[in-house]
């Protein structure tokens, strides 16, 4: 009763009684093998913190107390630190970890802002991952990460943790330690590297100063500093890890925590280098990619992930396999029902590439594109390019699926930067035949699109497809756009008003005429058509341009694709919902999606004037056109799926919506210079093939039909069609000229709505 009425004692005497008892402990006990649970200290820590917190609650924001003043003035943080180091007793270093992670999360008011604190939180920082798989791994990544947090919520407190270490004579092997500590007139050699404590240092440090001694024997000083320097033992073996010239010790602490073998350790330490990345302190930015091994860590890791996956993975499941997020990197072999051979492997590679992603996304931005070079320069070229410029069909295969796949994957825009250097280099002044293989990476690549094996075909044109729907100006400019500048492919004919639509002899004039086309010089008198029946199934081609702008009439336009393929050669209209409108919708939708990549490149809403333009140079379409037109001319002879993929290319390019693009690939008007070829005209070539061919083989429209509907699933498959090959060429052809048709229609309204 007595106890319940008495006054509770001020706080200040509580709390200077617990860290008292603290102390006695190490001045009492010679037992220092009995783990820290048997004592009190747990006890006493746990009180100290309580009081703490309930003073600041009692107080004004910003006011600090008595108490939180004892424990900055009286250095008991260092203190704590040195008692954890020696961890003794057994288990002590686990109770300061905590301690300091709660004080650092609960206490409201800025406390790394001071010297008492900063100071011992910076070497206890040291201590965490030294050794990997201890018992406090837990608690050491808590309290790097409640640091982490703490440095996101004022990034300037950064400077800090940001140490200079000046490298000292070799022969001494040590290394002095310039901080704002020596600013400040401190020793911050003290209980961090191994030397002996000073006892006057800790005297101070446990508040045992001789202002204090009125109520112990004058002894006690001693026993307490002897008890303490006897705790100076050497530290625990070090993971390996190279510390370079300046110390970001809590980058390289969670750095070795990464390698942790709890997977959730290790993605607590990449949540904290996240924090950390992300800081805008130019100074700290400098220092994590300079002096630390955090580049080494993302790409040597990269490097190892993608050299363990097996050769033999199947591109189809490098493909397929579920997106992938770096966080959730726990995969079970045994409940996965898809499971195939390295799919462990892959999902491991996936997720890390997931991660340096979205590192490099969040970072700051000069660290950011040290981070993207370092990827470059270590992974891409020092790992993937000699997979990718391989000769072996499957290493090729594998390469380029795992290639296509992190084109797909990747959104972080200074790291697809990185990419398309790699895979396209830097150039972007007009190609030239002699100088295609100038970046062998991208001569390679583009010359896979015609390679003999389909598959490495297939795959490599899915991966420029791709490629070509990323959000970088570079990509189109680099594989395209360089090479139209000067419009050059174009011949320039200032059109007569007085020529326009005179008819001589029933003809248009500027008609299409096959014996004329320069293209056509192979086919044979016999096997061409007259004028009369090219024109009954094509629009009349006149070069009519009513516009300024040098827009042909869009009916026009529409007209001439969907006429391209002569009446016996079509096949759609016998099915249904295959109807030029289902691609005027999909047209529009790809087109707006296009429209919102493109729109902060400011391309001009024009050619570019004929009279400012290099007419005289020779033209050269470029390797990647050139490529993907040879592959269209050969449509009626290539196999179904590698006509879908080289059309699906090629109507993503004229998705795009650049003047000089759109005037190469979709306008059938375009006065082409002689010798040079555009979309148009290597379609009109294949046609004039056809019509050829067509008067060869019996039954042709029935035929045709029957095949449509197998490919549709319509009917089921019976006894092989002979043809087939040239008969499934015309139905993606036809099917072709109907996307050009319906993209050139969504591209003008577009451009003529406001």
């Amino acid at each position: 009763a007595v106890g319940a009425l008495a006054p509770s004692l001020p706080l200040q005497e509580d709390f200077v009684y617990h860290w008292k008892a603290i102390t006695h402990y190490y001045i009492e006990t010679s037992d220092d093998k009995a783990p820290v649970t048997d004592t009190n200290i747990p006890s006493h820590l746990d009180q100290m913190l309580g009081i703490l917190l309930q003073e600041e609650r009692e107080r004004e924001f910003g006011v600090t107390g008595p108490c939180m003043e004892y424990l900055l003035h009286h250095k008991i943080l260092e203190t704590l630190y040195t008692l954890g180091k020696a961890d003794c007793p057994p288990g002590m270093k686990q109770q300061v970890l905590v301690f300091y992670t709660k004080l650092l999360g609960r206490i409201q008011q800025p406390l790394l802002p001071h010297i008492n604190v900063h100071r011992p939180v910076q070497k206890l920082i040291r201590l965490c991952g030294e050794v990997l798989a201890t018992p406090t791994e837990n608690e050491e990544i808590q309290f790097l990460c409640i640091v982490c947090a703490k440095l996101k919520q004022n990034p300037y407190l950064v400077n800090f943790f940001l140490e200079n270490k000046l490298k000292s004579l070799a022969s001494k092997g040590t290394a002095d330690v310039i901080s704002e500590d020596s600013l400040s007139g401190q020793d911050s050699l003290s209980a961090d590297t191994g030397q002996p404590c000073q006892p006057e240092e800790l005297s101070g440090a446990v508040g045992l100063g001789h202002t204090e001694l009125e109520d112990g024997p004058p002894q006690q000083t001693d026993e307490l500093s002897t008890s303490l320097d006897n705790l100076a033992v050497t530290p625990l073996p070090e993971a390996t890890v190279v510390r370079p010239n300046q110390d970001y010790n809590l980058v390289n602490s969670l750095l070795n925590l990464t390698r942790s073998p709890d997977g959730r350790i290790a993605v607590k330490a990449c949540e904290g280098l996240m924090l950390l990345v992300s800081l805008p302190e130019p100074a700290a930015a400098k220092c994590l990619t300079q002096s630390t091994c955090l580049c080494e860590l993302l790409t040597d890791r990269l490097a190892s992930l993608y050299k363990a996956l097996p050769q033999s993975v199947d591109p189809l499941d490098i493909e397929t396999v579920e997106a992938v997020n770096w966080g959730l990197d726990s995969y079970s072999h045994k409940e996965d029902a898809s499971a195939f051979p390295g799919k462990r492997a892959l999902i491991s590679f996936l997720s890390w590439f997931d991660y340096c992603d979205q590192l490099i996304k969040e970072a700051q931005k000069t660290a950011a594109v040290a981070l993207a070079k370092a990827v470059h320069e270590r992974f891409f070229i020092g790992v993937m390019e000699p997979q990718l410029m391989q000769t072996s069909e499957m290493g090729i295969l594998t390469s380029t699926a795992l290639l296509h796949r992190i084109v797909r994957q990747v959104t972080s825009d200074v790291l697809l930067q990185e990419m398309v250097f790699f895979i396209l280099g830097e150039q972007r002044e007009p190609e030239t035949l002699a100088d295609i293989s100038r970046h062998p990476l991208r001569h390679r690549l583009i010359e896979h699109c015609d390679h003999i094996s389909d598959e490495i075909s297939i795959m490599t044109l899915r991966m420029f497809e791709h490629l070509l729907q990323k959000p970088n100006e570079h990509i189109l400019y680099n594989l395209v756009l360089r090479n139209l500048e000067e419009r050059n492919y174009t011949e320039y004919k200032p059109v007569c008003p007085e020529d326009k639509d005179v008819v001589e002899n029933g003809l248009i004039a500027g008609a299409v005429d096959l014996e004329e086309d320069p293209l056509f010089t192979d086919i044979s008198p016999d096997n061409t058509l007259s004028n009369q029946e090219w024109l009954s199934s094509s629009p009349p081609a006149t070069p009519d341009h009513p516009k300024n702008d040098g827009k042909t009439e869009v009916h026009k336009i529409v007209n001439s694709f969907l006429c391209l393929v002569p009446d016996e050669a079509k096949s759609s209209y016998h099915v249904e919902g295959t109807g030029y409108d289902t691609y005027l919708r999909d047209a529009h939708r790809q087109f707006r999606d296009y429209c919102a990549i493109c729109l902060r490149w400011e391309w001009p809403g024009s050619p570019k004037a004929l009279e400012k333009c290099n007419l005289e140079a020779t033209f050269f379409e470029g390797h990647f056109l050139k490529v993907l037109f040879d592959r269209m001319g050969r449509i009626l002879d290539q196999p179904y799926d590698v006509n879908l993929q080289v059309t699906s290319v090629l109507s993503r390019l004229s998705l795009f919506s650049h003047p000089h693009i759109h005037e190469y690939l979709l306008d059938p008007y375009v006065n082409l210079a002689s010798g040079c070829r555009s979309l148009f005209s290597v379609i009109v070539r294949v046609v004039g093939d056809l019509m050829v061919r067509i008067q060869r083989i019996p039954d042709f429209t029935p035929k045709l039909l029957l095949v449509r509907k197998r490919l549709l699933g319509l009917e089921p498959e019976g006894p092989i069609i002979d043809h087939i090959t040239l008969l499934e060429g015309v139905i993606v052809l036809e099917e072709f000229c109907k996307e050009l048709a319906a993209i050139a229609f969504v591209k003008y309204h577009a451009s003529s709505t406001p």
